[in-house]
């Protein structure tokens, strides 16, 4: 019995000193283009092919010629009212006699009916009542008044203007290094079941250093914009969200392109409680990764960034040293299924806040090789499998 009774204690200090914590870590990520240029080669220049060129003073005169015609067309608007007004008095007064033709007719052959059948109409609510039309009322229309327009619902640019929207961070705005051609037609709508949709009709060529590096066309198709339909909307300043829209989108597109690009992100990772130094090497590992992640600058090329790569894959390697000496089968091992779980997720997780899929599909595979030793939780299955969608999504 006493035999038994220490086995259990060792047992249960093994597990105690297993105990792990959690810590969230914020960092500064920094994502390479998909085309890498030297520094001394990251310039860019765009020309933009558009119908827009319209100016401030444009919109103002056009909406002051708009305020002129209405005005003069207001004498006849109100003379055109009047009329209205008239025909409807006019129909009015048919509506008014036909009526009292109704009521009477009706009356009278309500008198002729017996009490107890005028009792069950007057009960089914079908007593001839003498309903009366409503007598138009006259409005006349309001004289115009002029006010400025609002100039942000209009689309104020030109070509060089558009151009200048376009951008690629750490880039230099002249020479053509990068060579940006933008190809743009107008916003066109679209009626689909009382529905409004739009579509922009663009084509971007891109070469860099002379070799043509991308040539595609975008937004091609109509897309949903509006439950009204076309006649109910405000169609300039529904263009101009939309070409906002695509400028958006182009910028976008070239500076995944040629730019590095640097975003906070925050990960989540185990570390073990080291309390009578059994696990050193793990702890050491912890520290390189969590101290060197936090070194991560979103510059270009940096060499603080590169620093804290080698330094952080000094912990990663005895992590992935450590998966070696795991022993499945016992659970009172030092290095058994728990542990081998904890270093599992903290490699995937690294991997995929650092953008490093194929590495982190690699340990995916290895920790599903070993998945029945490794006796997740619920949230441990939901953790795993959202860790996999990330990883193989597009």
């Amino acid at each position: 019995m006493r035999h038994i009774y220490i086995l259990f204690l060792l047992a249960f200090a093994n597990l105690f000193a297993q105990g792990t914590s959690t810590e969230t870590i914020s960092f500064e990520f920094i994502k390479a283009p998909e085309v890498v240029l030297a520094e001394n080669q990251r310039s860019f220049s765009v020309k933009v092919n558009s119908p827009y060129n319209l100016t401030a003073d444009e919109v103002v005169a056009q909406h002051k010629a708009n305020f002129e015609k209405e005005l003069a067309d207001y004498d006849n608007k109100v003379k055109q009212s009047e009329k209205d007004y008239h025909d409807l008095l006019a129909k009015h007064d048919d509506e008014v006699k036909r009526a009292n033709e109704k009521f009477k007719t009706e009356s009278q052959a309500f008198e002729k009916l017996s009490m107890i059948e005028r009792l069950a109409m007057i009960d089914q609510g079908k007593k001839p009542v003498l309903a009366i039309p409503a007598k138009p009322e006259y409005i006349k229309p309001l004289k115009p008044v002029y006010t400025e327009p609002n100039l942000s619902e209009y689309i104020i640019v030109n070509n060089d203007v558009l151009a200048s929207q376009i951008s690629i961070k750490g880039f230099q705005r002249g020479k053509n290094n990068v060579d940006i051609s933008v190809e743009m037609q107008q916003v066109q709508f679209q009626d689909n079941a009382g529905q409004s949709y739009a579509r922009m009709p663009i084509t971007m060529i891109v070469k860099a250093n002379g070799e043509e590096k991308l040539n595609e066309s975008y937004f091609q198709e109509f897309e949903f914009i509006s439950t009204s339909p076309t006649n109910n909307i405000n169609k300039p300043y529904q263009e101009k969200i939309y070409l906002e829209k695509v400028m958006v989108f182009l910028n976008k597109k070239l500076n995944d392109m040629f730019a590095y690009q640097g975003e906070t992100k925050n990960i989540t990772l185990e570390t073990i409680k080291n309390k009578k130094n059994e696990y050193d090497d793990l702890e050491r590992a912890d520290i390189y990764v969590a101290t060197n992640l936090k070194k991560l600058q979103a510059g270009n090329d940096s060499e603080v960034n590169e620093m804290a790569f080698q330094n952080m894959k000094k912990g990663t390697d005895i992590w992935i040293e450590t998966l070696k000496k795991v022993d499945y089968k016992d659970s009172k091992a030092k290095y058994n299924g728990k542990i081998a779980k904890m270093l599992y997720f903290n490699l995937i997780k690294l991997n995929v806040a650092l953008d490093n899929k194929k590495e982190a599909e690699k340990f995916l595979n290895e920790m599903q090789e070993n998945l029945i030793n490794l006796k997740l939780s619920y949230s441990e299955e939901q953790e795993l499998n959202q860790l996999e969608r990330t990883i193989y999504k597009k």
